[in-house]
């Protein structure tokens, strides 16, 4: 594993004092952090506060100290922001990694990037006699990978002939053979990412990863650490482990064991459930358009739509959206409802899912139970017995671990394997992934999982979903809702 301070930010004015080449300058995000705390108290202008931040950082680390620790305005360290290479850690890793939502992450892709076979060791299997073992059936998975990259790029080549001609077209079909081939990947298969960190979460994250039971998020976290306590000492305070981040989840697995004897039900795990939605949710956010632009209070705004016909209400949506293009995001009254969905997904999707950071994600671990996910190429090139047989192998080498190092065979688990997540999302957020996942260009298997969410919707919220879909199919979606094109029916090409 590397970590690599790439950048923060830091006042113009050091950046001009640099270049004069002046002397015994502190590069430091603190003194931003410092001046803009002190906007709420000071008659004096923002530009004179970094000034006297810059020029006496000693004192801007106390006042931020001051503000964050006995004020609690932790807020102030928001405005200080980090810039992070991370690399060679696991793909398990990564999952822990940006769950952190108010933070910017972009990984290296699977879908696009031909694997070599690096993988993760993990610390808590070196020197135990489950390592072999480990060893070996990461080499089959990885071996098997490239062996299903060669036949499914040869048989999209052969299938669509005519399209392979073309440099374009040839591209698209190698990344879907590498899109589908990576299911057998394991987990521990190691990837990098670039992630861009306000000092307020990164001290949520060091301090979470303290605490974490995975060796190598431990790992990261002293990384992140080392390389941000001497440049920002006065924001990052929180960051040593805590029984809350330790203890909670643990103790809560044991004081609900007695549940697990318990009658159950026998209750089917299908794909997509909506579990629960708002009640009237048409009416609610029809309700909330017309308390923006009115002076009434919102339950006369909900009592005005119910008196309306379905016709009405279709028209007040269609008024409130026309001027929508493929670009745009919903309007915020659509976040006046939720939706909360059940899903069981693959590792290969939720990899897609979790960068969905608005909304509220709570996922279980991966599961072994709930069978794995076999895209249906495998399958046409008449591979789906070995692809079978290699996950059953994974899934053996997975309990043995388990046995005798909890949580720790995750690392073994396939890109094939699923989990269960519990998914909710307002109508606004909805309506972005959507956009997102349901157009061609999306992966196929979070693809049919945002087909079936957006279904599910539409049948409880007809109205207010009506524009619902993929971004390369919004101008079919917008010209049946109001019989005209939307002016933008493309994404424009750079000039």
């Amino acid at each position: 594993m590397r970590v690599i301070l790439a950048g923060f930010n830091v006042d113009t004015e050091i950046l001009r004092s640099l270049s004069k080449k002046q002397k015994d300058i502190v590069l430091t995000p603190e003194t931003i952090s410092a001046a803009y705390a002190r906007i709420s108290r000071s008659p004096k202008s923002v530009e004179e506060l970094r000034k006297e931040a810059r020029e006496e950082v000693t004192k801007a680390r106390k006042s931020n100290r001051r503000i964050i620790f006995e004020m609690g305005h932790h807020s102030v360290a928001e405005h200080a922001v980090f810039n992070f290479d991370i690399m060679g850690i696991s793909r398990l890793a990564v999952e822990e990694v940006e769950h952190f939502r108010l933070c910017s992450y972009t990984e290296k892709s699977q879908r696009y990037v031909t694997l070599k076979g690096d993988f993760v060791i993990p610390d808590e299997l070196k020197r135990t006699t489950l390592l072999d073992a480990y060893l070996k059936t990461i080499k089959l998975q990885n071996n098997f990978y490239k062996f299903l990259f060669e036949k499914l790029k040869m048989f999209n080549f052969k299938k669509f002939y005519d399209f392979a001609k073309e440099s374009d077209y040839r591209r698209l079909l190698e990344n879907q053979a590498k899109e589908d081939a990576r299911y057998i990947l394991s987990l521990a298969t190691q990837t990098q990412l670039g992630a861009t960190i306000n000092a307020r979460n990164l001290e949520l994250i060091i301090r979470r990863f303290a605490s974490h039971h995975l060796l190598e998020i431990n790992e990261l976290g002293r990384k992140l650490f080392g390389l941000v306590k001497r440049i920002a000492p006065s924001i990052i305070l929180f960051y040593r482990t805590n029984d809350y981040d330790k203890k909670t989840y643990c103790e809560l697995g044991g004081y609900t064991k007695s549940y697990e004897i318990m009658k159950l039900g026998n209750y089917e795990d299908n794909d997509v459930v909506l579990l629960n939605y708002s009640k009237n949710g048409d009416d609610m956010i029809l309700a909330a358009i017309l308390f923006r632009i009115k002076r009434y209070n919102y339950n006369q705004c909900l009592h005005i739509v119910k008196k309306m016909s379905k016709i009405e209400k279709l028209e007040l949506f269609k008024k409130a959206c026309q001027h929508m293009e493929l670009y745009d995001v919903a309007l915020r009254e659509f976040e006046s409802i939720n939706l909360t969905y059940s899903l069981v997904v693959s590792a290969g999707c939720f990899g897609q899912l979790k960068r969905h950071r608005i909304a509220t994600i709570t996922s279980q671990n991966y599961n072994p139970e709930l069978a794995f996910t076999m895209p249906l190429s495998i399958e046409e090139i008449g591979e789906s017995k070995k692809f079978a047989a290699i996950v059953k192998k994974s899934e053996d080498i997975y309990h043995k671990i388990e046995k005798r190092l909890p949580q720790i065979g995750a690392y073994i688990l396939t890109n094939a394997h699923r989990k269960r997540v519990l998914l909710n999302v307002n109508l606004r957020e909805l309506y972005h992934i959507s956009r997102l996942r349901e157009d061609p260009t999306a992966q196929w298997d979070i693809r049919n999982i945002t087909k079936k969410m957006s279904q599910e919707a539409r049948d409880v919220m007809p109205i207010t979903t009506s524009l619902l879909g993929g971004k390369s199919d919004y101008p079919k979606i917008y010209y049946k809702l109001f019989r005209r094109h939307p002016k933008i029916t493309e994404v424009p090409k750079i000039q």
